[in-house]
């Protein structure tokens, strides 16, 4: 059975990582499947949004540790970094198209930074956030000390990396380091609905945010203003905004193509 499931419904696409007997922990051979559909959704211009999550308890635990401490399996750390984890935060936040971690069990170390990355965090009253990375030795990877600090401050942040902190979906919420927390019953409907709404949205003026968002983080004022200048001349030449405008006119529902 494949290591990422996938499904497509109502322009939404669902990557789901499988290997719940190991709290679908990273592999290599799961990192890179993952990276291959990223792609693959990044392309396919029926998908309009992507959602992240896990099979069974877990979202994800992060790396196998199996793999690294098998000499027969370990592909070494500067390849796990550079081939596996690297490329796929660089995906998420390239992709033009808004992207849901829909956090359904522990989300540790690596898997919670992936989680991190994507541009709506949705998880439900069970889930705890941990980065686990100071417990075993080693420091924060996958973005983490990009992300996190920019969430939810420096000093919280750093204390959360150095004592390993387990941090509930409601404090998670509480410190803006996730956008909602739901009940479990109430979950997969908060996800889907969110999903479905993102995936009927426009599109490119989504994409453009995005973009602007990524830089926003290093930019400096000038430039900034600049790049939403440009950015916003690029949105108001598409297809969507002369049907959100005509719509907006004539008192009706728009229909956006993502154009």
């Amino acid at each position: 059975m494949s290591s990422i499931q996938k499904s497509i419904e109502n322009g939404v696409a669902t990557l789901t990582f499988n290997r719940p007997e190991v709290f679908n922990s990273f592999n290599r051979e799961m990192a890179f499947l993952l990276q291959d559909e990223l792609d693959a959704c990044n392309k396919d211009t029926q998908v309009r949004a992507i959602v992240l999550t896990g099979s069974g308890k877990a979202f994800c635990a992060g790396q196998d540790l199996k793999e690294i401490t098998d000499p027969t399996l370990n592909p070494g750390f500067k390849k796990i970094l550079e081939e596996h984890y690297n490329p796929i935060i660089e995906k998420i936040r390239a992709i033009e198209k808004p992207i849901i971690a829909a956090v359904n069990g522990v989300a540790a170390g690596a898997g919670a930074n992936i989680a991190l990355a994507c541009d709506i965090v949705i998880a439900h009253e069970k889930v705890s956030f941990i980065q686990a990375f100071s417990k075993i030795g080693l420091v924060p990877d996958s973005a983490g000390t990009f992300f996190l600090p920019r969430l939810i401050g420096f000093g919280k942040a750093s204390a959360l990396m150095m004592l390993g902190d387990k941090i509930s979906a409601t404090e998670a919420e509480k410190m803006g380091m996730i956008y909602k927390v739901t009940t479990l019953d109430e979950f997969n409907n908060t996800v889907t609905t969110t999903a479905v709404t993102l995936a009927q949205m426009p599109t490119k003026a989504i994409g453009l945010t995005k973009r602007l968002l990524n830089v926003s983080m290093t930019n400096n004022l000038e430039d900034q203003l600049a790049l939403e200048g440009k950015l916003q001349i690029e949105a108001s030449e598409s297809e969507d905004f002369k049907e959100g405008v005509d719509a907006f006119v004539n008192k009706r529902r728009p229909v956006f193509k993502g154009k």
